[in-house]
């Protein structure tokens, strides 16, 4: 990965691209650094040694959730729409007609998107507010009081506003990486937020060993089971289960095609990190709420929103089904296997021993579905394996909460790949082949 960007800084262009993306990542992280008026959270809203919610919200952010800083939504409501979006095109017809009209109906699903994404951003943002008034972070008056009247309406409506301002900037942000940058705007500025994380991590990590005890084995455990995690996500993004093709021969004019032997190749994980960051989203919903009110301990409400806590079971439980739900969905969205059929048939291919047309379609179907559960059922176990060990080490008495790694390293080894595959191909294309040797 390192000898393939050195390669690409000696292309002048992809050079530039690379500048101009390292740029805006400097700007988000000095935003993420720039306070919202009015607010005093310098010392932290969150316990960083709990494995709660919003301990993930700031390590999303790059600790921008947790210092109430003008980043401190971060992409989230760009994320939030863009699932909503998804659901909906496959629900509401003219949605779906609109995807289907090429790039221009393309530009105005994304057009609408946009637009959600700031009203997300609005209601986010507002649940924030509240969540830094209950826990006190709010500046008060020299006398110690809080501000009331139409100074506390002045107040919230600027918090609130410089919250979704900062996230709008984000997301125009990342546009701007996909036009004239390298990789994908938004998965760029979410790998850099997780990134930043890393030294606080590492210190959370030092923090455990030297209590001594069972944290001398738990904490180097736990640093290896990042590093397998790696590794096991590279092997799993690079596994693919390769479908045979025959290609009938036919001429065209004085020239004969076809008569050779293929593969049709289907990724494992051909959804990526996006099931696991739809997942995460989705269940970021109850604590978004849960900011809006004061809930009393003890109460109803309070024993459903602490289902929801990252250290709980029926969380992993329901993060499970939700990673193995948007899998299928997402690789739906991607793959139509009645088309595949069409092209092949189109082209004179077959799968051998399948007939084309609908026994085609089936077949191929039915390897997707396979493919399918297997690739989520990988990630499931990367994403909760941190999660199974925090509650394995809470039974001796010494828990360790770092149930929120497998999420943070599943996005941030995928982004990387993902990443380096683009410059790869771009370096291709402009038939610098021999620096990839």
């Amino acid at each position: 990965m390192l000898q393939t960007i050195a390669n690409a800084f000696k292309v002048p262009e992809l050079r530039k691209k690379i500048l101009y993306t390292a740029f805006i990542v400097l700007i988000f992280r000095i935003g993420a650094a720039i306070p919202v008026p009015f607010t005093d959270a310098t010392m932290g809203i969150i316990d960083q040694s709990a494995g709660n919610f919003m301990n993930y919200l700031s390590m999303m952010t790059g600790d921008a959730f947790n210092y109430g800083t003008i980043f401190a939504m971060s992409i989230t409501p760009y994320i939030n729409a863009s699932i909503i979006m998804q659901l909906l095109t496959v629900a509401i017809p003219p949605l779906e007609r609109l995807a289907k009209e090429g790039e221009e109906g393309r530009k105005k699903i994304t057009r609408i998107t946009r637009y959600a994404a700031i009203i997300i951003g609005l209601l986010q943002s507002t649940g924030y507010f509240f969540y830094l008034r209950n826990g006190g972070h709010i500046t008060t008056s020299v006398s110690g009081e809080a501000f009331t009247g139409g100074f506390a309406v002045l107040q919230a409506t600027a918090i609130i506003l410089t919250l979704a301002a900062g996230s709008a900037l984000l997301i125009w942000l990342g546009e701007q990486i996909n036009g004239n940058g390298i990789g994908n705007g938004i998965s760029i500025i979410l790998f850099a937020g997780i990134v930043s994380r890393i030294p606080t991590t590492m210190t959370s990590l030092y923090m455990y060993f030297s209590k001594g005890g069972l944290y001398y084995a738990f904490a180097p455990i736990a640093l290896m089971l990042m590093l397998l995690m790696v590794v096991f996500i590279v092997w799993m993004d690079n596994s693919e289960r390769r479908i045979p093709v025959q290609y009938a021969k036919r001429v065209v004019g004085r020239k004969m095609y076809g008569g050779q032997n293929t593969h049709m190749p289907i990724k494992v994980n051909m959804s990526g990190v996006m099931p696991v960051i739809f997942a995460s989203s989705i269940l970021s919903l109850p604590p978004t709420l849960e900011m809006f009110f004061k809930i009393k301990e003890g109460s109803g409400w309070a024993k459903l929103f602490d289902l929801f806590d990252a250290s709980h079971w029926f969380y992993a439980f329901f993060y499970f089904l939700m990673i193995i739900f948007f899998a299928y969905f997402y690789a739906t969205v991607q793959y139509n296997p009645i088309e595949m059929a069409n092209n092949l048939r189109k082209n004179s291919g077959a799968i051998p021993g399948i007939r084309p047309g609908k026994p085609t379609s089936d077949y191929i179907m039915k390897i997707l579905s396979r493919i399918t559960l297997l690739g989520a059922l990988l990630l499931s176990v990367i994403a909760l394996s941190p999660i199974l060990y925090s509650q394995i080490t809470s039974l001796t008495g010494k828990a360790m909460n770092i149930s929120l790694g497998g999420t943070s390293v599943i996005i941030m080894v995928g982004v990387a790949l993902e990443t380096v595959r683009q410059l790869e191909s771009q370096m291709m294309m402009r038939h610098y082949k021999g620096f990839l040797d």
